[in-house]
């Protein structure tokens, strides 16, 4: 399901773990057979505290008769990762499926029925965490060999398909899991007889597939005879009767039957605390279900302390939260101060963008200084970084077919991470007995109102945001003050009214001044100023300098361009209208934050090194040969816009060289990016032998320079976004292809290899089209290379919007370091600003154009500041 769905679905779980438990072996003593079917007996019982000493004693006792790689060994993990699952500890289970997973491989084969089990647990804990992509090919493979082995109506068979559709529905693609569901039913009714538990998870789901397609009387039956069979099989107090139970409850809170849910709310969160303890998300989840039906029938007295315990707990749904908080402050039943700061802690602990973490990782580095406490810290993030790539990489080589494995490789890395795991634990014995308050800034709280406050100057206000399904909300806060507002726009509508927004900002729609059709819709800006800001304008109208946290489909809203006024009309009759606008930036600078915790990491702990070099920079890359040496042929490209023709990635590569032709169409020549570098140059000072222009701007070169003795890093080339060229894994930076490419150095700099570079920059700039992007399809917008850069040490990145005008970009960018350099104390937010509003204000026009373009906000407005925008 999509994250603003209810809580409430935990589809094909029950399923995927009780078919799952390993039976020991014919060969196995009597004692530990007996132990087995103990575990699994209070398993099947939901007393899952009980049964994980057992499990662990079992496989202690196993590992020290038979030895690390046997197959009974292989099923106590399997088993006890299965009930580290069911209380919710999947950190604990993960690594034990996984090596589950290797044993059997190691001595059944690859292709072996017994391996389908531990695949499906281990797709289903994915599951769990919302890694869909990463489960599919798990509970395919799983589905595959079952098919293969036992035919088309064995159980098990059933079990995999379950498994694979409950991912499908996860994702609300329900004409691919419903199909799956239907047939899973029939194999189980017929196998298993119509009350088998397998039978009630089968009809939950189908139930769960027409309730959030809105045929709610088609699913009221269907979860209906899923409870009765439970109840039945299972007993009235297990977890699967209180799965049950809370989706007839979300049926009926959909019908507005809002009595008929109370009762059956309270008894699944009362079997869930008992059974599973309030620590478990499921249990959490039914709080929260049970706190805003109460906010839903005006009982938030009833809702507040349930809210309390889930944000003291770190459980709280901000959707949840926010309505119950909002509603106790307006009735004054708490302060609100009290209330704004358990929003903002709901907020914080439920948006951690992956953009905001490496901000705090380089917080972290930052305050360690530069003695060995920091070249600690960088080695053990830099392994951590390491591990995780290496654990995508076994992942994705458990999903394959047998005949596309690489064995020994997936076992290199398999010995790699257990070097890694071995020199992390050393490191943590260090931080403990040498660094005892590292720990404390490495794990930072939620920040509070005040605490904020304290870190905000006094002419700035920030704005952050929170985004459910049916409502959002905006917070404002300055040095002085605080408010907080519901928004009447969920996650959908504004998802589409940020891609209307987006629609009309294409360089391509000025070129004709008398077309309308598809040009930026000022009414639309102001419709949106209106909607996100309107509520909380008194407080940081007056404010020059405002910073935004967004969340969701805001993250990729240019907020700079909302319109504070209504315009005259909607589209201008001529293109100097839109230079009359009340844009937003002619009233203030704008900074993005990737979170609210990134403004105490990027102000509290930024230092900069003495006798910094003030620049280094890298563009107009050679993508291919003819545009050597040959200025007149590049020369045409001249104006064109830094956009990329999409086209297969593997199809530029033949073995160890490179298809230039191809390579050359989906990347023009950017000639305009020489003049863009070497005006900053001349500008700031910088020596011409720190601007890296032609075959010499290069992966090779990059990764060689030094450059964390440079306080600005510039790269004015293509940037491309997973899918702008198809096959491409991640988000990159075009530069020059190499004749021959290598592992160190294919023409693209991706996000994992911005990762490992070493900056001490203050700010980056990425002057290519659509560096603020996601790198993958409905992404948070601040990942990819902005997380990257974060990381590598960048305290502010200027990114863009969209594909760039060269001859906009470049003088934008020189405007601003101008700017920057005539008065530093303005800081790179106003200074951004200042460019922008200049290039607006320009009436003149380029040889040629039919048109002001100047005024159109697709050439003035690409660029956006992620991170510290004032001066520090």
């Amino acid at each position: 399901m999509k994250s603003g769905n209810r809580l409430v679905l935990t589809l094909g779980v029950a399923l995927v773990v009780g078919a799952c438990l390993s039976a020991p072996s014919s060969a196995q003593k009597i004692d530990i057979a007996a132990r087995s079917s103990a575990i699994a007996e209070l398993s099947r019982a939901g007393k899952y505290s009980q049964a994980i000493p057992l499990a662990q004693q079992l496989l202690a006792d196993l590992e020290k008769a038979r030895g690390p790689s046997d197959a009974d060994v292989a099923g106590a993990l399997n088993n006890l990762a299965m009930l580290y699952g069911s209380q919710g500890q999947d950190a604990d289970a993960e690594p034990l499926y996984r090596r589950s997973i290797a044993i059997l491989e190691k001595l059944h084969g690859l292709d072996s029925s017994g391996i389908a089990p531990e695949l499906n647990n281990l797709a289903a804990l994915y599951q769990r965490q919302q890694r869909y992509a990463e489960a599919e090919p798990l509970f395919k493979r799983a589905l595959a060999i079952r098919e293969k082995a036992l035919g088309r109506d064995h159980p098990d068979l059933g079990q995999s398909l379950n498994n694979l559709a409950t991912n499908y529905e996860k994702q609300d693609r329900h004409a691919d899991s419903e199909p799956l569901f239907k047939r899973a039913l029939a194999i189980y009714e017929k196998a298993a007889g119509p009350q088998h538990p397998a039978v009630a998870t089968l009809l939950n789901n189908l139930g769960q597939v027409d309730k959030v397609q809105g045929r709610l009387s088609e699913a009221e039956p269907l979860i209906k005879r899923s409870l009765a069979i439970r109840e039945k099989v299972l007993g009235p107090n297990h977890p699967d009767v209180a799965r049950s139970l809370n989706n007839l409850a979300d049926l009926y809170e959909r019908q507005d039957r809002l009595a008929d849910a109370e009762p059956l709310y309270q008894r699944a969160l009362a079997i869930r605390e008992r059974a599973l303890g309030m620590a478990h998300p499921d249990a959490a989840t039914s709080a929260n279900n049970m706190a805003f039906l109460y906010q839903k029938e005006g009982r938030t007295a009833d809702a507040l302390p349930i809210v309390e315990r889930m944000i003291a707990g770190g459980n709280a749904q901000p959707r949840v939260a926010l309505a119950v908080l909002l509603g106790a402050q307006r009735q004054q039943l708490m302060p609100s101060e009290k209330a704004l700061d358990g929003a903002l802690n709901a907020i914080q602990r439920g948006t951690q963008s992956s953009a905001a973490t490496a901000v705090n990782k380089l917080a972290v580095r930052l305050a360690a200084g530069n003695d060995r406490l920091a070249e600690l810290v960088r080695r053990d993030q830099d392994l951590s970084s390491e591990a995780e790539t290496l654990d995508k990489a076994i992942v994705a080589a458990v999903s394959k077919e047998p005949s596309k494995r690489d064995v020994a490789a997936e076992q290199r890395s398999r010995d790699r991470l257990a070097a890694i795991a071995a020199e992390r634990a050393g490191l943590q014995k260090t931080f403990t007995s040498e660094f005892p308050d590292y720990a404390a800034l490495s794990n930072p709280l939620p920040m509070t109102a005040m605490e904020i406050q304290a870190l905000l100057s006094a002419d700035e206000a920030m704005v952050l945001f929170a985004v459910a399904d049916k409502e959002s909300y905006v917070i404002a806060i300055t040095r002085e003050r605080f408010d907080w507002k519901p928004l009447p726009s969920g996650a959908e509508a504004l998802s589409n009214k940020v891609a209307a927004f987006r629609g009309g900002l294409n360089v391509a729609a000025a070129s004709d001044a008398s077309a309308k059709s598809g040009l930026f819709d000022l009414a639309l800006a102001n419709e949106m100023y209106a909607t996100l800001l309107g509520s909380v304008e008194p407080l940081i109208k007056d404010k020059s300098s405002l910073l935004v946290v967004p969340e969701g489909a805001l993250t990729a809203l240019p907020f700079h361009l909302l319109v504070t006024e209504k315009p005259a009309a909607a589209i201008p009759e001529k293109m100097e209208g839109y230079r009359d606008a009340a844009w937003l930036i002619k009233r203030q600078a704008v900074s993005v934050l990737p979170s609210v915790s990134s403004l105490k990491s990027l102000r509290a702990f930024a230092h900069r090194d003495q006798g910094i070099k003030p620049m280094t920079g890298f563009g107009d890359p050679v993508f291919n040969p003819t545009q050597e040496n040959s200025g007149g042929a590049r020369a045409l490209t001249k104006s064109a816009s830094r956009s990329v023709t999409s086209a297969a990635y593997t199809d530029f590569w033949q073995g160890a060289g490179v298809d230039r032709a191809k390579l050359a169409q989906a990347l023009p020549a950017l000639p305009d990016t020489a003049d863009e570098l070497n005006e900053v140059a001349k500008d700031l000072g910088v020596s011409a032998s720190d601007i890296h222009l032609g075959a010499d701007a290069s992966e090779t070169t990059v990764k060689h320079a030094p450059l964390a003795d440079y306080g600005i890093i510039y790269f004015a080339t293509h940037g491309l976004v997973a899918g702008d060229v198809k096959g491409l894994a991640e988000p990159s930076l075009a530069l020059s292809i190499p004749k021959q490419p290598s592992e160190l150095d294919d023409g693209l700099l991706t996000a994992s290899e911005v990762a490992q570079l070493k900056l001490n920059a203050d700010w980056v700039v990425l002057s290519a089209c659509n560096t603020i992007a996601g790198d993958r399809p409905g992404a948070e917008a601040l990942s990819g290379l902005a997380r990257s850069f974060f990381y590598a040490g960048a305290r502010a990145l200027l990114v863009s919007h969209w594909a760039v005008d060269s001859e906009a970009a470049t003088r934008l960018a020189t405007s601003t370091f101008q700017r920057l350099k005539s008065d530093p104390k303005a800081g790179r937010a106003q200074a951004l600003r200042q460019a922008m509003l200049a290039y607006l204000g320009d009436t003149s026009s380029p040889p040629g154009d039919i048109s002001p373009r100047n005024a159109y906000p697709a050439f003035w407005g690409p660029f956006a500041l992620i991170g510290e925008g004032a001066s520090r």
